[in-house]
């Protein structure tokens, strides 16, 4: 399985933004590709892209990242074992030299990381997700799925970033897709009939025009009701505030609601939205920088609604333990973009799953047709799936492929289902 080629190039990602992408070509032919995502809203410790800079694309071009691999990496990693996956992604952190990421670039070592995953899997004629799973039984995940957009997904026009449901009805993958469907289709008839839609957000939710924040909660259980379902019992609401992206210091400001609060303040806002709305599963409540409330939001609530840690958290395993000596959150957000390898990915997943925490796999807003979320879900038996809506080729990409493993033969086994909900049964 040893490296013969290594290539590099600029493709473009959903947002029409450069993007890099890595193929890795083993002696025997086999290969893998791997592309890098990009967040809009990013925690400040996660890993760091490498952009070019100046006017050129708005200064996001990725000619650097390719030098790199082109000059550094690709010559490092001819000649290894694609098998060695922990081994690779050792040497590109030492290649590196940065604690985080940032002279070769978090979007040029994820890129190569993930490549050298796929050829391995390639060269073991595995489906990806069977190569990670070792030979355990390992069930598909639980989706989560955006249907109103906002923060930073959205020009700010609603200040919360995700408004998602989670069909925890279903029984099967491909039903939590169908039972999303009919949410979604008939959100978009609610927002049509009020002449509120204002287009589709970066993850393909709605881009809606409401007054306040908590119109998007009356809307999304109306469309839930509309739909058909009972909403908390057959279909339930998760949110991810991205509270980092109104607050800092303790202190929020949400422009639709023209409200100012302290920590305790947004947290107490938060417990009345848990107490009027079927709510299960809650991400970044509070800012990356406010631990203590973080903390204390986890202890009111932990018990029976997901306190997900994203920008707090960021897809790192000496942080998660941290996390869990303090008392903070109950589930995980992994995204292998924030970490910079797929080893330290796993490892973030791992710690939390010791821990007793769930695991969410995400992707990005600025996605591509890559699939290989799906497979990271599935074959870590991570439990959990968000990659955005039920729009948009990038997002549909991935639950399509989630389709595919369920039916065909020698499949995952079964479906998570709303047993992979931390903090709730």
């Amino acid at each position: 399985m040893t490296i013969e080629q290594v290539l590099a190039r600029r493709v473009w990602d959903s947002r029409g933004r450069p993007t890099v992408e890595v193929e890795i070509v083993n002696a025997d032919g086999s290969s893998g590709i791997g592309i890098a995502p990009a967040g809009a809203s990013r925690g400040r410790h996660e890993a760091v892209e490498l952009r070019d800079g100046g006017e050129r694309f708005g200064g996001r071009d990725v000619q650097e990242a390719l030098r790199g691999i082109e000059r550094e990496i690709a010559p490092a990693l001819r000649g290894r074992d694609a098998a060695d996956q922990e081994g690779i992604d050792r040497m590109l952190i030492a290649l590196d030299g940065t604690p985080d990421k940032s002279r070769l670039g978090g979007n040029a070592l994820i890129a190569s990381s993930l490549a050298v995953l796929h050829a391995a899997a390639a060269h073991a004629r595995q489906p990806l997700w069977r190569h990670l799973a070792q030979g355990r039984e390992v069930p598909l995940p639980l989706p989560q799925i955006q249907i109103f957009g906002g923060g930073a997904h959205a020009g700010r026009r609603v200040d919360i970033q995700d408004f998602m449901v989670i069909a925890t009805g279903a029984t099967r993958f491909s039903q939590a897709l169908e039972m999303t469907a009919e949410v979604y289709r008939a959100a978009g008839e609610l927002m049509a009939g009020r002449d509120a839609l204002a287009g589709v957000a970066d993850e393909g939710g709605w881009w809606p025009d409401f007054a306040r924040n908590e119109d998007a909660l009356d809307t999304l259980v109306a469309a839930i009701e509309r739909a058909g379902f009972t909403p908390g019992d057959e279909v339930a609401i998760a949110l991810d505030i991205a509270a980092s992206e109104f607050g800092a210091g303790g202190r929020y400001r949400l422009a639709l609601d023209q409200a100012e609060l302290d920590s305790d303040g947004l947290c107490e806002r938060l417990l009345r939205w848990i107490e009027r709305y079927p709510i299960v599963s809650i991400e970044d409540p509070l800012a990356e920088d406010d631990e203590a409330g973080l903390v204390a939001f986890t202890r009111a609530v932990g018990g029976r609604v997901q306190v997900v840690g994203d920008d707090y958290l960021v897809t790192n395993a000496q942080r998660v333990r941290a996390a869990a000596q303090a008392g903070a959150c109950n589930c995980v957000l992994v995204k292998p973009n924030q970490a910079g390898t797929v080893s330290e990915t796993r490892a973030a997943l791992e710690a939390a799953q010791s821990l007793g925490y769930g695991t969410i796999m995400s992707a990005r807003s600025g996605e591509t047709e890559d699939v290989a979320i799906v497979h990271l879900a599935t074959g870590w038996n991570a439990g959990q799936l968000k990659v955005g809506s039920f729009a948009r080729s990038e997002r549909m990409a991935k639950w399509n492929e989630g389709v595919r493993l369920e039916t065909r033969p020698g499949g995952p086994a079964g479906f998570a289902g709303r047993a992979a909900l931390a903090g709730r049964r």
